[in-house]
């Protein structure tokens, strides 16, 4: 009997193979918590009558704001698995600008759909092939249940937008600021926006300024400084007909390249040495006069004085008016507004590297007595143009500032992709009827994740009611109802609290959105599924 057992040899150590099947899922089980945890922090913002979160930041200065991507960038998240949703919705704020909190939401709610699943015995791979699958699906169907929208057809398109403010701290002035992003977005398109395909929005400049309230933001369609002229007594404040220099060169005594000191032992001499340096300072003006320029931006310099009172005396006395501390940033923004090249040297100044403007000048604006500088009837060989910002406090005018970047994302959103779906929670609902119903039809693993994901994507509308303080169980039901009844644009209504069809109600939004969050967050829980270990590398 001891022969036969010693010929067999050594049995396998099952324990090591059990032991390393209950540490993946440990692993698995920690990271799908940690990622949860993240998607309940934010779940409370998402739709119009979400909440908004006040947060102190490390240098003590304080935010308000209900906006996904912002809320996540600013929080100090340490699990590997929780930052995995904070990139996710990172990247549909750069992908489609709305829907930050969405993405999120939904992750987290799959997140839970696969819990279940895993705890039935379904293996994480067969789960993640089955929910890529399931997403797939939901794209289709959602594009099938989308309307086209035409470029030119400016209503439907501050319709869109205005269903992406409603749920920011700035909804109230959404009347104002949805035509503002949207013509900021038009303007810069071209005479035939049906024919773009993309938009830089780097192309329009968001200028903010304290004073006022959020209802004096304005459009202009040109050129505006956060800052008044620099000028000293006698020089211009109003430019018609303006010729525009941009000079990154020094109005200011030149500089020896090493740090040196002169000791002058003489009034004569120094009395010479302030003289060429006046005679140098007023030959460039001159210079400068000669150009035909009667406008001059002076770059911000970090080596030396980029001016001095003695050029901007000179500078009055000839009528340019001189704006100071161009960053360089801008530059680039400024040459393409006003058609103008940037001039490194006195001597390379000429008539054709300056730009042109019908008026410019020193703007006092109402509610705050601030003065800025306004370039009107420039030609714009760039097509862009300038959104000033106004507030009360530097919150809301934060705030306010990434509002109008996110409905212009919504503009960009339809350039991309000229679809318009329902909002308040319709899209996912009529996604979920219809992949239960696939569900019924499918064999196997794919029938029990299509379901899950199915019940999944009903974490929407839940929680859009749930935050606006209705019954989530009896409006869901009610929603399911009215789908299955065949109304794709039936969504839920928090202002009346009731069921109501989003089209006729004018409650739409981009394809793009819903889309790119349903596969950002089907990527991002994927993803975490299949991770089975976590090694801390020191």
């Amino acid at each position: 009997m001891a022969t036969m057992m010693a010929n067999r040899g050594p049995r396998p150590s099952s324990g090591e193979t059990l032991q390393e099947r209950s540490k993946g899922k440990d692993v698995r089980i920690s990271n799908i918590v940690a990622a949860k945890a993240v998607a309940a922090a934010i779940r409370t913002s998402l739709g119009p009558r979400g909440m908004d979160k006040l947060m102190q930041l490390p240098t003590g200065e304080v935010l308000i704001s209900n906006d996904g991507a912002t809320i996540l960038s600013k929080m100090n998240v340490l699990h590997p698995a929780a930052k995995m949703l904070v990139e996710c919705s990172q990247s549909q704020d750069i992908e489609a600008g709305d829907g930050t909190t969405s993405v999120v939401v939904l992750a987290g709610a799959l997140l839970d759909a696969c819990t279940g699943l895993l705890n039935k015995g379904i293996h994480p791979a067969m789960i993640a092939s089955s929910f890529y699958k399931a997403a797939e699906q939901c794209i289709q169907l959602l594009k099938r249940a989308s309307q086209p929208v035409d470029m030119n057809d400016r209503e439907s398109l501050i319709h869109a937008v205005q269903t992406c403010l409603s749920s920011k701290v700035v909804s109230q002035n959404s009347d104002l600021l949805a035509p503002l992003a949207v013509d900021s977005v038009l303007g810069i398109l071209g005479p035939n926006p049906s024919d773009a395909v993309n938009v830089d929005l780097r192309d329009v400049r968001m200028v903010e300024q304290l004073g006022g309230t959020v209802d004096d933001t304005e459009l202009v369609p040109g050129l505006v400084f956060d800052k008044g002229s620099t000028k000293t007594a006698g020089g211009p404040s109003q430019i018609e007909n303006a010729k525009v220099a941009l000079i990154q060169f020094c109005l200011s005594a030149p500089k020896t390249d090493m740090d040196n000191n002169v000791v002058v032992s003489d009034y004569a001499a120094m009395d010479r040495i302030l003289r060429d340096e006046r005679k140098y300072i007023l030959n460039m003006c001159k210079k400068i006069k000669k150009s035909g320029a009667n406008v001059v931006l002076i770059q911000k310099s970090i080596l030396r004085d980029a001016y001095n009172e003695l050029s901007l005396h000179f500078l009055a006395k000839m009528g340019i008016l001189v704006v100071t501390d161009i960053e360089r940033s801008d530059v680039e923004f400024v040459c393409r507004t006003l058609g103008c090249t940037p001039v490194p040297h006195v001597d390379s100044l000429a008539p054709e590297k300056l730009g042109s403007a019908d008026h410019v000048g020193d703007v006092v604006l109402p509610g705050s007595g601030h003065k800025v500088v306004k370039f009107v009837g420039v030609a714009h060989p760039g097509r862009t143009s300038t959104v000033l910002l106004r507030g009360s406090n530097e919150l809301v005018l934060a705030e306010a500032n990434r509002s109008v970047h996110d409905a212009q994302c919504v503009v960009r959103s339809l350039v991309k992709q000229r679809f318009l779906i329902a909002g308040g929670g319709a899209a996912e609902t009529e996604a979920s009827l219809r992949l239960r119903e696939l569900a019924l039809e499918t064999t196997g693993m794919d029938s029990h994740c299509f379901k899950a994901y199915a019940d999944a994507l009903e974490v929407i509308p839940y929680t859009l009611a749930e935050n606006a303080g209705l019954k989530p169980i009896e409006i869901v039901t009610e929603l399911r109802k009215a789908h299955a009844e065949g109304t794709i644009g039936a969504g839920i209504d928090v202002k009346k609290g009731c069921i109501s069809n989003m089209y006729e109600k004018n409650v739409i939004q981009p394809l793009l959105v819903t889309t790119s969050a349903i596969k950002l967050a089907t990527e991002t829980v994927c993803m975490i599924l299949k991770v089975d270990d976590l090694v801390v590398v020191a």
